[in-house]
C-alpha cells in the first residue's frame, strides 16, 4: 500500500510539473507584465521587462515603452518618432513586438527615410487616455522626437482621470509575479474579479469629459510645439461604428467636436472611420471590437507613414 501511495504521489508531482512547465513555455503564464502606480500618470508598465505571452514576444524598455532600449537623446542622423497611446498602440499580448504599429512603422520608414536610422518609440499602456498620455510627456519629455503621434480611439474622448487604483487590485494590472503559472490561470479565468468601489466611482466622473480630454490634447499639442515636434492626431473607430447604423448619437457629437477642435488648433488629424468604411471587409482588420490585429496595424501604420514622410521632407528643406 505504501508503495502504491508513493507511485501516486510521484505521478501527481510529475503531472503538476508538466502542467506548470507547459503553461509557462507554451502560453507564458506565470510571467505577466507588471505595472507600477504613478500619482500623475496613473500607472505605467514597469521598466525593463521581457516576456512571451501566447507565443508573442513583449519587450518593455527603461522608459516603460514597448520598445527596445534607447538613448535619451537621439543622434543627429536619427529620425525619431514618439507614439503615444493605449492598448491599440501597445498591441497587448495578442501582438508580437515586431507587429506593433510602432515596429511596422519603424521598419517601413527605415527603408524610405533619408536618415541613417529611424526610431519609433512606443509609450503606451492599456486604457490610457489623453490625460495619462499628457502626464507621461510632462514626466519624460518628447525624447527630441521630430513627430509625436497621439493614437486614440472613439472611447478615449470619454476617458476618465488618471488613477493608480487598478494596480495590484485588477487582475489585468498585476504589481508582482504570481508564485506559479497555475495560480495566474486560476486568478484570470476561474476566480471572480473583486470589484474596486473607488474605481467605479471614478468611472462615473461628472462634467464635460469630452471637453476635458480635448483640453489635454491641446496641452499635448502645445508641449509638442514647444519642444520642436509636429503633432499627428490619429483616431481609430470601434468596430460597431463601421457601416450601418454607424456611430451612436453621442459619439457623432463628440467626433464633430474633435474635428472642429483640430481645425481650430491646426492639428494634423487622421480619422480612420471613413477609411475603414471604404474597404471591403474592415472586420478583418480587428482582433476584437476595438483592437487591431496585425493586418489592421499594417493598415494604420501605412497611413501614418505618409504623413511622417511629409514631415521628413519639410525637415530636409
Amino acid at each position: 500500500m505504501k508503495e502504491v501511495l508513493i507511485v501516486i504521489l510521484a505521478v501527481s508531482v510529475g503531472l503538476f510539473v508538466v502542467i506548470e512547465l507547459g503553461l509557462r513555455s507554451l502560453f507564458g503564464f506565470g510571467n505577466p507584465l507588471i505595472y507600477i502606480g504613478d500619482e500623475q500618470i496613473g500607472y505605467l508598465l514597469a521598466p525593463n521587462q521581457s516576456t512571451r505571452r501566447m507565443g508573442n514576444q513583449i519587450e518593455i524598455n527603461e522608459y516603460s515603452m514597448r520598445s527596445a532600449p534607447i538613448q535619451k537623446l537621439p543622434q543627429l542622423s536619427t529620425l525619431r518618432v514618439l507614439l503615444l497611446g493605449d492598448s491599440i498602440a501597445n498591441g497587448g499580448w495578442w501582438t508580437d513586438q515586431k507587429n506593433t504599429i510602432s515596429s511596422l512603422l519603424m521598419a517601413s520608414l527605415s527603408s524610405q527615410s533619408h536618415y541613417q536610422q529611424v526610431e519609433v518609440l512606443n509609450a503606451s499602456a492599456n486604457s490610457w487616455g489623453p490625460r495619462n498620455e499628457l502626464a507621461y510627456l510632462q514626466r519624460f519629455g518628447n525624447f527630441q522626437a521630430k513627430a509625436v503621434i497621439l493614437l486614440i480611439n472613439t472611447d478615449d474622448l470619454f476617458a476618465t482621470a488618471p488613477t493608480s487604483l487598478p494596480v495590484g487590485r485588477d487582475r489585468n494590472y498585476p504589481n508582482h509575479k504570481p508564485p506559479l503559472a497555475m495560480v495566474e490561470v486560476l486568478q484570470r479565468y476561474v476566480f471572480k474579479q473583486k470589484s474596486i468601489p473607488e474605481l467605479e466611482e471614478l468611472q462615473n466622473e461628472a462634467g464635460d469629459r469630452v471637453g476635458i480630454n480635448l483640453e489635454a490634447i491641446s496641452k499635448i499639442h502645445s508641449f509638442a510645439q514647444e519642444n520642436n515636434s509636429e503633432l499627428l492626431l490619429v483616431m481609430t473607430p470601434l468596430l460597431r461604428e463601421i457601416g450601418e447604423p454607424g456611430s451612436r448619437d453621442y459619439e457623432i457629437v463628440a467626433r464633430k467636436r474633435l474635428s472642429d477642435f483640430t481645425k481650430e488648433q491646426q492639428i494634423t488629424y487622421i480619422d480612420f472611420l471613413p477609411k475603414f468604411n471604404s474597404i471591403a471587409n474592415p472586420k478583418a482588420l480587428y482582433q476584437d471590437h476595438i483592437h487591431m490585429n496585425t493586418k489592421g496595424n499594417k493598415f494604420v501604420s501605412q497611413e501614418i507613414e505618409k504623413l511622417v514622410l511629409e514631415i521628413q521632407q519639410i525637415l530636409l528643406l
